[in-house]
């Protein structure tokens, strides 16, 4: 209901999960001198219906490629994770299990152990040849549409007033410059908005092509069979219900069918049969940042992240990079 997203204990609750690891920004700081009145004034103007959707700050960062992110206001991110908070529950159940991107207990980790458990399927506990279809969508975020979004988010909500509210938030952006396209890198909303419109193709996929080892991490996905065939035929289904269904395309430069046992290139991982390794720019970031960084934790996270593959030597080669700097 729209009076559970726009309680005071609601707004409350996402005010403590949204302070976290924000609390000396300066925007923030400036939310929380008066911190009660700013809450419930953006309440009052929720329940009224007066509320409106601010304009977006742009910056650009390298992580790993060139991206613009654009970042709402602080009372307007505070409404998204309220929006996120109440709707995310429901629409998680939606979702097809090989979902992987930005859900709770799920994440690449997930996504690549379930890569690698279909590929012993498929492979009969690797005495087959595995065929691999990977594709990326172009320009994903930038390309969402805003109409087709609004038709499927009707489809599932009935309350008026909440997709009054979420439309608002689609409608508060857009890219190139056409206003019903585009949702901004950097909202909460937009990573459960993304999840929604793709759960259309997610479950294209699962029950009219009834495919069964498919995974999905955004706009990346991959598909598992024996046949490479059966790949060729599949890619214009896919390729058709994208573009007419959800008016996306296929990246024409990272779309392609191989073995696994070629090494197959997925979240960050290159995998094969028997083993998997950190893909070679992933490597050169990762001791880039290494040397560029004081921090213990983030030699430990990266350590952490190593211990998912083959990646012993690379270890101890972050590690004596790290005490080098030392």
């Amino acid at each position: 209901m729209y009076d559970d997203i726009i309680s005071v204990e609601n707004l409350l609750d996402s005010w403590e999960e949204f302070l976290d690891g924000k609390k000396k920004r300066k925007d923030v700081a400036e939310f929380s001198v008066q911190f009660m009145d700013n809450i419930l004034t953006l309440q009052r103007e929720l329940a009224e219906r007066t509320y409106r959707h601010g304009p977006y700050y742009a910056f650009k960062i390298n992580d790993p490629k060139p991206r613009e992110i654009h970042k709402a206001s602080v009372r307007d991110r505070l409404v998204h994770h309220a929006i996120c908070r109440i709707l995310y529950p429901y629409f998680d159940r939606q979702f097809i299990h090989d979902s992987y991107s930005c859900r709770l207990g799920k994440g690449t980790q997930r996504a690549n152990n379930r890569f690698r458990e279909f590929a012993r399927e498929v492979s009969k506990n690797h005495t087959r040849t595995v065929w691999v279809l990977k594709c990326d969508i172009r320009k994903f975020f930038a390309n969402i549409n805003h109409e087709t979004l609004k038709t499927i988010l009707r489809w599932h909500i009935k309350d008026t007033a909440i997709l009054s509210l979420l439309e608002q938030i689609i409608d508060s952006f857009h890219t190139h410059d056409n206003p019903a396209i585009g949702l901004p890198l950097g909202n909460l909303s937009s990573q459960l908005l993304v999840n929604v419109y793709m759960n259309k193709f997610d479950q294209f996929m699962k029950r009219k092509l009834k495919i069964q080892h498919y995974v999905r991490y955004a706009d990346d996905f991959i598909i598992l069979h024996e046949r490479k065939d059966f790949l060729v035929d599949l890619l214009p289904k896919i390729s058709q219900f994208l573009e007419t269904e959800l008016q996306l395309s296929l990246h024409p430069k990272k779309v392609f069918i191989k073995t696994i046992s070629s090494g197959v290139d997925f979240l960050g991982w290159v995998h094969f049969s028997h083993h998997r390794v950190l893909r070679t720019s992933t490597k050169r970031r990762m001791i880039k940042k290494v040397k560029q960084s004081q921090s213990k934790e983030t030699l430990a996270s990266y350590l952490g992240i190593l211990t998912h593959g083959n990646a012993y030597d690379l270890a101890q080669r972050v590690k004596a990079t790290k005490n080098q700097r030392d």
